[in-house]
């Protein structure tokens, strides 16, 4: 199979919120969600009962990576919150190594929940990592972002 068409091949990750980089992650969690159904019994019908679509709930994303110059962007964003909630669009495209868009996400109303920078110590020589964490109001088309 070609590798310009085999869709495993998702290597990185790129976060845009409102038209700006917020760089590459090499890991993402939680681009899901879940439709709650809500169970309806209806008299004389003893076959089945009713199962209605409710509220539909996105999961919060998760995006991990080595830190790098853009976290300071991140941390930008994060800190933005202090003066103003403003809930943006964003987008998430996960790229081939060669940098082609296997697939993205639009995202209505993101807003940043949590960073976690990096464990610096001396008796762990690992990569220094960074952790962000975001929620959303739906999926929207991703070239809308």
């Amino acid at each position: 199979m070609p590798s310009d068409l085999d869709p495993g091949s998702t290597i990185f990750f790129t976060l845009t919120i409102d038209g700006e980089s917020l760089g590459y992650f090499n890991g993402c969690e939680g681009l899901s969600s879940e439709v709650e159904i809500e169970h309806h019994q209806e008299g004389g019908n003893n076959g089945f009962v009713w199962q209605l679509p409710s509220r539909v709930t996105y999961s919060s994303i998760r995006l991990t990576r080595p830190l790098t110059p853009d976290t300071a962007k991140v941390a930008a964003w994060v800190s933005s919150i202090t003066t103003g909630v403003t809930r943006p669009t964003g987008q998430i495209a996960a790229l081939r190594a060669d940098g082609s868009v296997v697939a993205q996400w639009g995202l209505l109303d993101v807003l940043p929940v949590r960073w976690q920078g990096p464990s610096l110590s001396p008796d762990s020589p690992a990569v220094a990592t960074e952790v962000l964490e975001i929620t959303h109001h739906g999926f929207t088309d991703a070239g809308a972002a």
